[in-house]
């Protein structure tokens, strides 16, 4: 595996627009992050480690990691060299759509319980669904394979979302700061604007917030702030712009949480989606 670090970001048209990640690292160590949509990675060389549901898991070459939308993880690499892969975040309404089209029983968000499957079959589904992706001009290929890949992964790893139904009342105190911060993720809140919001202590907040979403207050604002500066570049905004807009102090805060979370800096991003 090369040394040197490469990660390209695409967004791509099916399901109405489609992110994927094609990245080689051997020193990128993501924070502690979440993202709007689920992550479907496949292994290509090394071996990954991450934080996924307070524990960490070791993912090597030809796996499949799998991590919830919104759910909190990291990464690094768990192999000499570094890893290797390629990796797509679909959205619950795109994996809900083909699930209704399909006709699975599945109500509510679909649940991936295991982080890390060993599913050859499956691997071998995405890395040519994802090949086509980048190289193929026809949409009806690439529709049909990406249809096929994530229909196969929901069948055979999906389950149903439930909700713990215990302590329904403080979750929808702090479900109304969550709201509020992916509302207004630019906004110079306090933690005591935030506490009265939901009706309870600041130290409360903080808390059950961490308990219920996997990150505090202030961290779950950042990536909130990450993934609107992501909309700003995308519409065409300089990156100090951007940056500004978002919350962040300046542009080198921004290219520091960008890339820890992203696994690309603010630049390449630009570049990329405008190519």
């Amino acid at each position: 595996m090369s040394k040197k670090e490469i990660a390209n970001y695409h967004i791509e048209d099916e399901l109405g627009g489609l992110e994927m990640l094609e990245a080689s690292y051997e020193r990128q160590n993501f924070s502690r992050h979440s993202h709007e949509g689920y992550t479907v990675g496949v292994i290509e060389e090394g071996a990954q480690r991450f934080l996924r549901n307070g524990a960490n898991h070791v993912a090597p070459q030809d796996s499949i990691i799998l991590v919830n939308h919104d759910e909190v993880h990291d990464g690094h690499s768990a192999a000499e060299g570094g890893w290797s892969y390629k990796a797509i975040y679909p959205l619950p309404d795109q994996l809900a759509n083909i699930a209704k089209e399909a006709g699975l029983n599945i109500s509510g968000s679909v649940y991936f319980s295991e982080p890390v499957v060993k599913d050859p079959e499956l691997a071998g589904l995405f890395r040519l669904a994802l090949y086509h992706l980048q190289h193929s001009d026809n949409r009806l290929l690439r529709e049909t394979l990406l249809y096929n890949a994530l229909l196969k992964l929901m069948q055979r790893h999906g389950k149903c979302s439930t909700e713990i139904p215990e302590q329904a009342d403080a979750k929808s105190r702090v479900a109304l700061v969550k709201n509020y911060l992916d509302d207004h993720p630019q906004a110079d809140v306090s933690l005591e604007d935030l506490a009265k919001l939901a009706g309870i202590s600041a130290f409360h907040l903080v808390r059950q917030f961490q308990k219920f979403y996997g990150l505090p207050p202030h961290a779950y604002q950042i990536q909130s702030r990450v993934r609107l500066s992501k909309r700003f570049i995308a519409q065409g905004d300089s990156l100090l712009d951007a940056a500004l807009k978002a919350g962040f102090h300046d542009q080198s805060h921004l290219n520091r949480h960008f890339k820890r979370t992203i696994g690309v800096t603010p630049g390449q991003y630009a570049r990329q989606i405008r190519s």
